[in-house]
């Protein structure tokens, strides 16, 4: 198991730093015998690249190849198609983080929880009575339970045992906008985290925020990409002093946040986004913070490749510039990796190694720094020095 100790991650007593990726449709497309190869194809390019780590969709609720038909009622045949998701990581050696459910009405989300809330006779009024109505908490509390508790049918490994995961993630993106004070979002993280922890304390957890600043800390608002950031009901470090929470997770996407238009003016707030979430995982936090969604979308006007080799690259230093010091900066994940022959999925993001010469250059690089820096801590570990590591010029 990936474990944590203090602001760094841990495997078999040795520091790890993670260069990841996204890819969120994995288990929709393993259901079916004609497009499961997809889902080998993308681990095995993947993992040419040296990427470690995949975070992908362990929920579709009420939607078309619905993992959850409705409330506790699951098809089994998607199922195993989750179950050859994690055996297909494990086959290449890539650890996966499970996100739970969506804040958005994509694959169900909180929404389509509101809808069946609804069906069985609730009176609600809003998609935020997901984070406090005792029946929505319900419903989610048994998703949870059911897929931590999941024996896979290929492995025979219970979910909650297999170190193949490398994470639980409470929810993509929470926002609770109907109350802008963050205590209702506040008290559904301390509530669920307790609870998966409860069920499955040896895998880590973390929430799955963009890592908005929020009303506890005024002084760090400026850092946000815009006014109404604040405002969307979390709370940066105040959500993640939680317990039970183990690492932040923090999302880059100026091109939604700032403007559409691609200008200098995004790289800069990339520079100080991730510094800004180093610097407050170290001194408020004491965990690692990974970068766990950052792309930009071939839509954006003004859109090049250049720009976006400029903007993995930017985010890929300041990791590098804290794991060199020991750092929390614990690794990154883009979005989004795809195969050939899936671009009629493609929202803007996907990067298709083969097809993308510069940008598979650039992720390789980061994949070989950050894996030569886990051999020399490793090296150096076994002679004591733990936490602290001296900075390694070749890198």
């Amino acid at each position: 198991m990936v474990q944590r100790e203090g602001n760094q991650f841990m495997v078999d007593g040795q520091p790890l730093y993670v260069n990841g990726f996204n890819t969120y449709w994995l288990m929709v497309l393993a259901v079916d015998e004609s497009t499961r190869p997809k889902v080998s194809e993308v681990f095995q390019e993947a993992s040419a690249a040296g990427l470690s780590v995949c975070r992908t969709w362990a929920f579709n609720d009420g939607q078309w190849r619905a993992l959850q038909k409705s409330p506790a009622v699951y098809d089994e045949d998607v199922f195993k198609g989750l179950d050859f998701v994690v055996s297909e990581a494990k086959k290449h050696k890539i650890r996966l983080i499970l996100s739970l459910v969506n804040n958005w009405d994509a694959y169900g989300g909180k929404s389509q929880y509101v809808k069946w809330g609804k069906a069985a006779g609730l009176n609600s009024t809003s998609d935020d009575d997901f984070f406090s109505h005792p029946t929505l908490k319900y419903y989610y509390k048994s998703h949870v339970s059911t897929v931590l508790n999941r024996v896979n049918t290929i492995t025979n490994i219970t979910y909650k045992d297999d170190p193949t995961i490398f994470a639980w993630e409470l929810m993509n993106e929470p926002r609770c906008e109907s109350d802008p004070s963050g205590d209702k979002l506040q008290a559904w993280i301390q509530e669920m985290a307790v609870f998966v922890k409860s069920i499955d304390p040896k895998h880590l957890v973390e929430i799955g925020l963009e890592g908005f600043y929020g009303p506890s800390t005024p002084n760090k608002v400026q850092h946000n990409p815009n006014t109404y950031a604040q405002q969307v009901g979390t709370d940066f470090i105040r959500n993640h002093q939680v317990l039970g929470v183990d690492f932040a997770s923090v999302h880059i996407y100026p091109d939604s946040w700032i403007s559409q238009a691609i200008s200098n003016a995004h790289i800069e707030f990339v520079k100080s986004w991730t510094q800004a979430h180093i610097d407050d995982a170290e001194e408020y936090l004491g965990m690692p913070v990974v970068f766990a969604e950052f792309g930009v979308s071939r839509k954006d006007p003004g859109y090049n490749l250049s720009y976006h080799g400029a903007l993995i690259s930017s985010v890929y230093q300041s990791v590098l510039n804290s794991t060199k010091k020991g750092g929390a900066g614990g690794g990154t994940l883009l979005w989004q990796v795809f195969p050939q022959g899936t671009e009629y999925m493609d929202d803007g993001y996907a990067v298709v190694l083969s097809k993308n010469p510069s940008l598979s250059n650039i992720i390789s690089l980061q994949s070989t720094r950050l894996k030569t820096f886990n051999s020399l801590c490793s090296w150096k570990c076994r002679w004591n020095c733990k936490k602290k590591h001296a900075s390694f010029p070749l890198l």
